[in-house]
This record gives C-alpha cells, structure tokens and sequence, in this order.
C-alpha cells in the first residue's frame, strides 16, 4: 500500500506497525546490563515501538566498589552478579526471551573483567559483550531517542564508575564522549570535599571543550539522576511521581543538591523509597549534577527513564518503526489487545475531530491517544472505571509524554465515564495543567462518552456527524434514519452535556 493510500484508510497517524512482522520478531527481547552499581534485567513485550515491560528485575551489586584502590571488580559484587546472572538465565528461558547481556566500565576496566565473563559463560552459557564509553554513550541516547523520537539536546547517562555524554540531533546520534565521574569513583577521591569539586570541574571542563557549546534540553539517564529526581520531587511535593518526562531547571538542581547537603540521607532515603545503597551515592552524583548544569547551561533538563537497555532494542529496530510515534503505537497496541471493538478508537477519533478542527498537531495526537484508549478499562468495577482510566493514562508506561499531557490524557478518559471530576483522589494533580486545557479535556471526554453510544457496529460508521461552528457556539449533529434509534434517552443527556461543556446551542438532524 503506497502513502496516499495508506493515509486515506488509516487517516492522520498511520496504519500501526506493531503487528507487522518486523515488529513482532521484536515482541519478546530481554537485556542485561551489568553496570557498575547493579546489575538489570529487562525483558520488553508488546508493540516493538512503544514496548511494554514484561520484567524487571535489579540487584545492587556494586562491581565497581573499590576499583580505584584494588584494580579488580569488587569480590562480594561478583559473587552476586554471578548469582543473578544464574537467576535471570532460568528467568528468560521460562518466558522464552533471548538474551542480550552488556557490560560498561566496572568489567571494562577490571583487571579480572575477562575471567568474570569467563566465568559466567561457563555457569550459564551467557555471553557478555562488554562496550566501551563511547558505545555506551550511543546506546543511550538511542534509549532516549527511543521515547522521544527526533529529540535534540545532550544525553548525560551516569553509571557507577561512569559518565557519558552523547548529543542528539534530528533523531541522530552525534559527538558523544565518555567520563570517570561516577559516584562510586567520586567516593574513592581522596581529599574530601574540595578536592572532589576540583576534579570534577577540570573533568567537565575538558567534556566541554569535545562537546562544544549545548544550550538544548539536557536528558539525564541512570539510577542516581533518577533518585536526585525523586528527591527533587519530595522537596516540591511534586505530584506526580513518574519519573520519565520529569523536568527541572537550573534553579531546582541548586537547591536540591543543597536539600541533600543539609538532610539525613537515612531519613530522606526512606521517604523517596531509595535503596541504601543507591542513596549512599546520591551527594556525590549530585555535586557533579550542580557543575555539569552549570558549565553546559542548559533551557531546561528532563529526566529519561529510557537507557541503555532501551537503546539495544532501538538498535534491532528497522527506521520505519524508529520513525513512528510511541504514544499512538502504544495506543493502537493497547486497543488491540483490551477494547471490546479494536478499531472503534479509530472511527471515533474521525467522529469527535470537528471539536477540535483548529488543533495543533500535538494535541490532535492527544485526541487520537484518548480515542484508541477510551474503552480499554471496561473490565474495571463500574464505579472506578473513571478512576482506573485516569490511573492508566498519568502513570502507565507511555512514552512521549509531558506530565501534563498525562493528566490531559487522565482528565479526558475520566470524562469518558464520568461527568464530573470533583470529588476523585486526582485533584491534587490539578496543578500541572491550566485551566484551558482543563475544559479541553472534558470536551473531549464527554464528546468520546456520547460518541460511544452511536458508533456500536461498522455499518454506523458514516450514519452520524458532528457540525461545530466555535464562533456561534452551535453544535450540530446529524443522523441518518438507519442510526437514529441509536439517539436514545441516555445517548441524548450525553449530547446535552457536551453541549453544556461547550457553551453551545444545539440541533440535532435526522435523515
């Protein structure tokens, strides 16, 4: 099927690729990723594009521990690495997900990293590929391009014994250069405090100078950006705690770092629900985090919940799916797999369209999202499908998502079962959208409530239209004899509270 004809059928988005057969070879990938701190195992599922987490599993292993003094991978770390591996070995046979296993700076720069590998291919049959810094660095930034495909700025992705950085461009990766400034090495610097700022100034100065000047968005990957986010969000009471898409300033890492400084990090790492030993690295990741920002000056910094594992299975990707949107992908697969009429969303999305004829593009997509989602909950309780709508939309696994489109998301899919969104335990999240988009949202939601009564069978398709004239506020729908007993009493009172949302008059034509 050429173009043209592609977007005639399929409309503004595109037919989905999920279920192509390059898609599906893809269905069912694990990793594993051996770092310096901990060692991962992700098995992805679902739409190749926007892929589901099927398992997750980490060990905080700290192979890097002490590497600075000893040269070696950190004896107690090894013996649970090993142990891990064995595990995640029966794991990914029992859910039939081949493995891909890397490893970055604590095996690379081991003088035992070979006999290590050595080791857990002979107890588990595992191959360890072990990358280097600036492979590293690509892998993370295809992670990142993974969530917001066409992205520019910088990726920083911060391991134990690590740092690296890699420049995005036009879905691109570019220059990229890799760094000693993990927490676990920053530990080991004797000297204390001051010394530490020294080396961690002339380090980024010297990145800086192979970077040259980023003034974009500044992604930050791994385990210790994400807990500084965490406790960035405790220090705002942030929320919404979903971290992919979590956005600071300059301004907000200052203080932060400064909130570390001056906390018990035993207490603090309890009410952000760190690890320990996560959390024993957390000051040191943040005294390079303060420089890092203010030698590059970043427009603004946002949190990447998408790595190196992410960036293996972009890598298998063919560009066609690389090119794709991951909410829309993610959506169609959603649809596909738990709405009572996969494809309704689709036709639904054409009927509720003239409400938002003068949209822009992103929040056309938004729509679209809402349409393909809208009946995805109705094995939920009646009484808390409104509720379970709006849990799914701000907090499932979405890629491409700002905070606050997930709460447009989360309002709309709220309306759809449900008139009113006072009184829910959500309306401490009412902060991260204005008051414009507030109103959109329940347009649209009360607009894929009522089209949801008259669009049941394929054959209704072209049997009722929506007229909207924003000027007049004039609201016009029209249906054909065969779809006018679709217009029932509870289909009606839907259409009245639309109209209601909207401000409008109304007429409804039949024939």
């Amino acid at each position: 099927m050429d173009a043209e004809a592609e977007h005639a059928e399929w409309g503004l988005f595109g037919r989905p690729l999920f279920a192509d057969k390059e898609a599906r070879a893809l269905s069912r990938v694990g990793v594993v990723d051996i770092g310096s701190n901990s060692v991962r195992l992700v098995v992805f599922d679902g739409a190749a594009r926007s892929p589901a987490y099927f398992y997750n599993e980490k060990i905080m292993c700290e192979l890097g521990a002490g590497m600075s003094e000893t040269g070696r991978l950190n004896p107690e770390g090894r013996v649970r690495a090993l142990a891990a591996l064995r595990r995640f070995a029966l794991l990914s046979e029992g859910m039939n997900a081949p493995l891909t296993l890397v490893a970055t700076a604590a095996v690379r720069d081991a003088a035992d990293g070979d006999s290590f590998r050595e080791e857990v291919f002979d107890e588990t049959g595992l191959t360890i590929w072990v990358i280097d810094g600036e492979e590293e660095a690509r892998l993370s930034a295809q992670g990142v391009l993974l969530g917001w495909p066409g992205s520019y700025g910088l990726v920083c992705d911060i391991g134990g014994s690590s740092m690296e950085l890699a420049e995005i461009s036009g879905g691109r990766v570019g220059r990229r250069v890799t760094s000693p400034l993990g927490p676990l090495k920053m530990r080991d610097v004797s000297g204390g405090r001051k010394a530490r700022d020294k080396h961690i100034k002339e380090v980024i100065s010297g990145l800086a100078k192979t970077m040259g000047t980023q003034r974009d968005r500044l992604f930050l990957v791994g385990g210790s950006w994400r807990a500084i986010a965490r406790i960035d969000m405790e220090r705002r009471a942030y929320p919404l705690h979903v971290l992919h898409e979590y956005r600071m300033d300059a301004t907000a890492v200052a203080e932060t770092a400064k909130f570390i400084e001056k906390s018990d990090m035993e207490e603090l790492r309890g009410r952000c629900g760190l690890s320990s030993s996560r959390a024993s690295l957390v000051p040191y990741a943040a005294e390079v985090l303060k420089q890092l920002v203010q030698k590059f000056k970043p427009a603004d910094i946002a949190i990447s919940s998408y790595g190196i594992r992410e960036g293996l299975l972009y890598e298998q990707m063919p560009q066609k799916l690389r090119d794709r949107d991951p909410l829309i992908e993610a959506c169609y697969s959603a649809e596909a797999k738990d709405a009572r009429l996969p494809g309704f969303g689709r036709r639904l999305f054409d009927f509720v369209r003239p409400l938002f004829a003068d949209a822009t593009p992103a929040k056309l997509r938004l729509v679209k999202a809402a349409c393909l989602l809208h009946d995805v909950s109705w094995r939920a309780h009646p009484d808390y499908r409104a509720e379970t709508c709006f849990d799914n939309a701000t907090r499932a696994n979405l890629g491409g998502l700002k905070h606050w489109e997930r709460v447009f998301l989360g309002l709309a899919l709220l309306h759809r079962y449900r008139n009113k969104r006072e009184g829910t335990r959500f309306e401490n999240l009412n902060g991260l959208i204005d008051a414009e988009e507030t109103q959109q949202a329940e347009i649209l939601g009360k607009a894929l409530r009522f089209g949801a009564m008259l669009w049941m069978s394929e054959r209704s398709t072209a049997g009722a239209r929506l007229e909207w004239d924003p000027v007049e506020r004039f609201l016009r729908l029209s249906l054909t004899e065969e779809a006018s007993d679709l217009f029932g009493e509870v289909a009606e009172a839907r259409f009245k509270s639309l109209a209601n949302s909207l401000g409008a008059e109304t007429e409804v034509a039949i024939g």
